[in-house]
């Protein structure tokens, strides 16, 4: 799908800034927290702050959003290094804070993009510099820790390139051990894991059962346990710490049970019937994976044939209707939706007429399991809604 919907008034807000500097714009509410260009930095100062240790400088700064990190990189040299290292983020998660970022890839723009929770501010990622089958083709994506990572299919195979935040740059590999497409994914802080999925690589289109999980900071893959079922174009989530991965098709064709990873006890077990009477088994051989998503270690689904959305019930195996989305995920049978957890709230992306004639819609719910009727949503901007509705890929990062 093209992007004449507007795709260059959205570049235009960030593409005469560096990449490292985030861009304000205004809100719903007729704010504005723009932030200027990083500015060359003095070097008059030989101490984080006056009057204060290191020590206490440090965990100060380390609570500052990272869309205000560009502001005081202009401070000192010593500033600009501080920002550039793992230093801050190793506080942050000794001190267990936490901020979360939304990385996305529309239809129609050659660049990666990262919003703020609050989706006032972005700014554009460095060019991924694959080869041209990586940029056309196929892509997913999840994060890890300060790592986003991308798997596609360059000329020489499948490959995966990593964006690492600290240092604003892009990185190739490292590969998995059993590389792979359509599989399922899921990010619970420094950990990510990835189930199933299709084999690319010598032993042909293979259907997998195969687990792996990455570690950001040794930047490589360690092998899980192989789940019961093969599956592909299936879904994954964490909730209560495990790793579930949901739905899917195998040689026999769809699945309707679920499985989860329990770390502690380096199994899995085995969830029959999860899927039952659930919204993702619409009868259709081009639709998406499920889409789910876990808040407060809740388990929700959007239903693209009604655009509804579900709550899992853990207790009997059910499901329970709460709403229906603010977005349309009908007419592309789930493609091109952006629905992730985001903190506390649900997080749906994508738009709200037939044809995405209103361009991008961004939304968020703090849904109430225990109030099922009262679904409130609130409508978030990006700068004006004239990127492209269709979401080839979406992540968050929480670090």
């Amino acid at each position: 799908m093209s992007n004449e919907d507007g795709g260059d008034d959205f570049r235009s807000r960030g593409g005469g800034t560096s990449n490292d500097t985030w861009v304000g714009f205004p809100s719903n509410q007729g704010g504005d927290d723009g932030s200027s260009d990083v500015e060359e930095p003095q070097d008059a100062d030989y101490s984080y702050v006056s009057s204060l240790n290191d020590e206490l400088a440090l965990l100060i700064l380390a609570r500052i959003p990272r869309s205000d990190h560009s502001k005081f990189c202009s401070v000192n040299k010593r500033y600009l290094a501080l920002f550039k290292s793992d230093e801050l983020y190793n506080i942050r998660r000794a001190y267990g804070i936490k901020e979360a970022s939304v990385f996305m890839l529309a239809c129609g723009e050659p660049h990666w993009w990262a919003f703020n929770r609050q989706f006032t501010a972005c700014r554009k990622l460095p060019v991924l510099p694959s080869d041209a089958c990586f940029a056309s083709g196929d892509k997913e994506s999840f994060c890890a820790g300060t790592h986003l990572l991308v798997s596609g299919k360059e000329f020489e195979g499948m490959t995966i390139w990593r964006y690492e935040l600290v240092k604003n740059r892009w990185f190739k590999g490292p590969s998995m051990i059993n590389p792979r497409c359509l599989f399922a994914s899921a990010s619970c802080g420094d950990v990510a894991c990835v189930a199933g999925g299709i084999a690319m690589g010598t032993r042909g289109m293979e259907i997998l059962n195969t687990a792996e999980k990455y570690n950001p900071e040794a930047k490589k893959w360690i092998s899980l346990p192989r789940m019961n079922e093969r599956r592909k174009l299936c879904s994954g989530c964490f909730m209560d710490d495990k790793f579930y991965v949901i739905g899917g098709q195998n040689e026999r064709g769809d699945l309707t049970c679920g499985e989860v990873y329990d770390a502690e006890k380096n199994t899995w077990k085995l969830i029959p019937n999860m899927l039952e009477n659930s919204p993702v088994l619409t009868p259709s051989t081009s639709r998406s994976p499920p889409l789910i998503a876990s808040v407060n270690n809740e388990l929700y689904s959007l239903e693209p044939s009604s655009n509804q959305l579900k709550l899992y019930l853990k207790d009997t195996n059910s499901w329970r209707y709460l709403g229906e989305s603010p977005v349309r995920a009908d007419q592309t049978r789930g493609w091109g939706i952006a629905f992730k957890s985001l903190g506390d709230r649900l997080l749906v992306i994508g738009g709200t007429s037939p044809h995405g004639t209103n361009g991008m819609t961004i939304c968020t719910s703090c849904p109430d399991p225990n109030d099922p009727g009262n679904l409130k949503w609130r409508v978030l901007s990006c700068g004006g809604n004239r990127i492209s509705h269709f979401i080839l890929n979406c992540s968050v990062m929480v670090a």
